[in-house]
């Protein structure tokens, strides 16, 4: 896991611009969220290997993120659509947000140019990010290997 000390434009300590996004619960916004700390990770497609473990993982600890006074949200490109067949296949308890606009992701700066098997695109580096119970950037991970993220996760909580 990389540790990073910016994300996007913000700097860790710096207030997260509140935003808004659709998930497959319902309007999801930052603001309702204040007075607790909010797990935000992104991923770069539903119903793909790493990213079944990730969100597998992240709704295991789920008891031990609620009783740190936390909650998570995934995001990713995928339709809502596609965010509810994810959910309902693994039993997720917290919300997907479809940022099919990207504007989320250009955000927290991590919709960048990828390289897989020698093609070069645009997609979401496996990013997350912790925002503090005043809706300040409190910890950010970038270029995330799975494997024990969400231990590192707990452990700034």
């Amino acid at each position: 896991m990389v540790s990073a000390l910016t994300a996007g434009e913000l700097t860790i300590g710096q207030a997260v611009p509140p935003f808004v996004g659709q998930t497959n619960q319902g309007q999801w916004q930052l603001t309702d969220f204040l007075g607790q700390q909010v797990i935000v990770y992104f991923y770069p497609k539903d119903n793909t290997p790493g990213c079944n473990n990730e969100a597998q993982d992240f709704n295991r600890a789920m008891p031990e993120i609620q009783s740190k006074n936390a909650s998570v949200v995934g995001v990713s490109l995928d339709s809502l659509a596609s965010h509810q067949k994810f959910s309902d296949k693994f039993d997720l308890t917290f919300p997907l947000i479809a940022d099919e606009d990207k504007s989320i992701s250009e955000l927290f700066g991590v919709y960048q140019q990828k390289q897989f098997m020698g093609k070069t695109f645009m997609g979401i580096v496996r990013s997350t990010f912790v925002i503090d119970e005043s809706g300040h950037l409190k910890h950010a991970w970038r270029q995330v290997k799975v494997k024990g993220h969400v231990d590192d996760v707990l452990s700034v909580l």
